[in-house]
């Protein structure tokens, strides 16, 4: 199958812009200006069914929809944050077909008639940025960046942004906190992003994942059916898979979503690692339930909908695969302290559960545990989901309450030998994706 996305594997050298011209680059830019209204390009990306790519999988071309038409100040901000465990296809896409993002970026700013894109990026991707400033400059240099872009009265720049490596803001009013000069912490909602007083300086705002506007210059080209006909149900197109942790061959896997599990692994992925057996999968990072590698987990479909029929949540689909000897209370506890780590710290719920929650699977893992604990988790837990300002609280809970489930005999293991007596000493387990 052709890439839509990791285009590099087909055409070396596309990250320049002769290269990526050559192959039909910013033509989509081109035919959303020349042949289509503002209007009826956000009409094309709603009916390709297009999702957003960054985790939470809302239909791009609604959220688009949502920016009032005639505010005269709005923006268009790109997630590059990429800050969630196992997840490494944003850096691929910025690195190997740059522009692909920018054209993206540019025909949602066209769509939504935005005056700016902002492309803010974790400040790891120092590099990134600076390479990315170099594409900028060369698309403006073509006239696709700039005033009067390919000869409309449409103009827009395109700026990078760094921020400081947090993963608080991967969460878009966060990022946008950040993106302001103030502090990154979510804001309270309403209003909302693409609501005035609620984006960027306060103006409305599209806020997009880099994965999510690389898909669109191929929808304008190609039309929307044709990315309907990629995928299954009401997960459509290609998804860029980031599989690692026990696999042998890790990496990024574009692929039509509808896919399963054992596919992913066994003909991509090049199996688990030595030949063993599969224990568990995070299929969207350390932010959502973790499953038990079942045979009914290993042939669900990779969709939207499926992932919610087996208890967890696609996300942005960075896989984290553990083998048979991996102990889970210690990839718990691993989890529990990345959470802790990174929240905020502006609700009290997340603040202090992430603490009680690394506190306590701590204890287990020590070997000083009691039964007690298991409801101490479970009752901590429970109460940060659906209760914090964003998601980091449901996040921070959700794979913690998952081992407990679908693992709770492993902490019982530890807990009966705490009351034995003696400490205990944990298993020998391989290195994951958690380190």
């Amino acid at each position: 199958m052709e890439h839509i996305l990791l285009r590099e594997l087909d055409v070396p050298d596309i990250h320049q812009l002769a290269v990526y011209q050559q192959h039909g680059g910013y033509a989509g830019l081109k035919k959303a200006i020349q042949q289509h209204s503002p209007e009826e390009v956000t009409q094309i990306v709603i009916d390709s069914n297009l999702r957003g790519r960054g985790g939470a999988g809302f239909p791009t071309g609604r959220k688009w929809s949502f920016i009032p038409r005639q505010h005269p100040v709005k923006y268009v901000v790109v997630n590059a944050d990429e800050s969630e465990p196992g997840t490494f296809k944003d850096r691929q896409i910025m690195e190997k077909n740059p522009h692909q993002l920018i054209e993206g970026a540019l025909i949602a700013a066209y769509a939504i008639q935005a005056k700016a894109v902002y492309i803010y990026l974790r400040g790891e991707f120092w590099d990134i940025a600076a390479d990315l400033d170099q594409c900028i400059e060369d698309a403006r240099q073509a006239g696709y960046v700039g005033e009067n872009i390919l000869g409309s009265s449409w103009s827009c720049e395109v700026y990078t942004h760094l921020g400081a490596g947090a993963y608080i803001c991967g969460e878009e009013s966060a990022l946008l906190n950040s993106l302001q000069g103030i502090i990154g912490q979510p804001r309270v909602r309403p209003p909302f992003p693409a609501q005035v007083g609620g984006g960027l300086y306060y103006q409305p705002t599209v806020v997009n994942n880099v994965e999510t506007l690389a898909n669109v210059p191929w929808i304008i080209v190609n039309g929307a059916a044709a990315y309907k006909q990629i995928g299954v149900g009401e997960s459509n197109g290609t998804k860029i898979f980031s599989v690692s942790g026990h696999v042998e061959k890790p990496g990024n896997y574009e692929l039509p979503l509808g896919i399963t599990f054992r596919e992913l692994l066994y003909e991509h992925a090049g199996g688990i690692r030595g030949g063993k057996r599969p224990k568990a999968i995070l299929p969207s990072g350390a932010s959502g339930p973790v499953v038990p590698a079942t045979d009914k987990v290993l042939d669900a479909p990779l969709t939207y909908e499926a992932m919610t029929d087996i208890g967890t949540v696609l996300g942005s689909a960075s896989i984290i695969v553990m083998d048979e000897d991996t102990d889970m209370v210690w990839a718990a506890l691993k989890m529990a302290k990345f959470f802790k780590h990174e929240s905020c710290g502006k609700c009290t719920p997340c603040r202090e559960g992430t603490f009680w929650l690394q506190k306590v699977v701590t204890r287990i893992l020590k070997g000083q545990g009691t039964e007690e604990d298991l409801e101490t988790i479970t009752n901590v837990a429970s109460q940060m989901q659906g209760t914090t300002l964003c998601a980091l609280g449901d996040f921070a809970a959700n794979p913690i309450l998952a081992t407990v489930q679908h693992f709770r005999g492993e902490y019982e293991t530890y807990i009966k030998k705490n009351q034995g007596g003696g400490e205990t000493k944990k298993p020998a387990r391989t290195a994951t994706a958690a380190d």
